[in-house]
């Protein structure tokens, strides 16, 4: 093999492609290490560095005495619909368990871009949260959001262990409608370790702000997500005029 790059990244490169074409499904061992230095006749060290690069993307997990297996794959769609169905009953109706495990709930002096998105005055405070979302058990998201100050004090409990939107719903906070920008970004030092990619790995950032029925503005956040374990998908009618 000849490169200007490294050969571990080749080698996981070559392997990486096998994964998604297939040749190694879903569950399945890749070939062993003995194996892997035979064909491309590399080092024991060079073929253990490019099955690390292949755990850090997910790809692949090394269980101890047994060999290196693929991952199982699921990919699922959360559905931005009207009327609102939210995230929690849309992977629900996907057979997919979602759970949230919270990181901070503190009470803040917001950031001045989030003070003008909840249209606050200065130096008030709001509740702000960090959570880690995982379906069926694996990380998918960091969601960052911050909460109306009397919101996050009265409901603090809850916001810790419920998905906010229907949280707030059950406590009759309806929410009337929620302004979203979806964009990319990348992941930072905090954010590679709890979803488990590799610093600087392409991220989808779910931007949103939620307003209740009186038109007021409650809660805005981002959810920083991993593009190969979720995607957003919408429908757009023809016959749905803008505001």
């Amino acid at each position: 093999m000849t490169s200007s790059q490294p050969l571990h990244l080749i080698i996981s490169e070559k392997l990486r492609y096998r994964i998604t074409q297939g040749d190694y499904p879903s569950g399945a061992q890749i070939p062993s290490e003995y194996q892997l230095m035979a064909e491309f006749e590399v080092s024991r060290i060079t073929v253990r560095r490019a099955i690390a690069n292949l755990v850090q993307q997910g790809l692949v997990m090394a269980q101890q005495g047994r060999g290196v297996f693929v991952t199982p794959q699921q990919k699922v769609t959360y559905s931005l619909s009207s009327p609102m169905v939210f995230f929690e009953a849309d992977m629900a109706r996907q057979g997919v368990v979602s759970t949230i495990q919270n990181l901070v709930f503190e009470s803040i002096l917001p950031p001045v871009q989030v003070q003008n998105l909840l249209e606050l005055p200065k130096r008030s405070q709001v509740y702000f949260q960090k959570k880690l979302l995982l379906l069926n058990g694996a990380p998918v998201a960091v969601d960052l959001s911050y909460t109306l100050h009397r919101l996050g004090k009265t409901l603090a409990r809850d916001l810790k262990r419920q998905m906010t939107f229907p949280m707030l719903e059950q406590h009759g906070v309806m929410i009337d409608r929620i302004e979203t920008v979806i964009e990319s970004t990348h992941a930072n030092p905090e954010i590679s370790d709890y979803l488990d990619v590799p610093l600087g790995h392409p991220l989808i950032c779910y931007s949103y702000r939620a307003f209740n029925d009186q038109n007021q503005p409650i809660v805005c956040g981002e959810a920083l997500s991993r593009g190969d374990r979720l995607c957003y998908s919408v429908v757009i009618r023809r016959d749905q005029s803008p505001d």
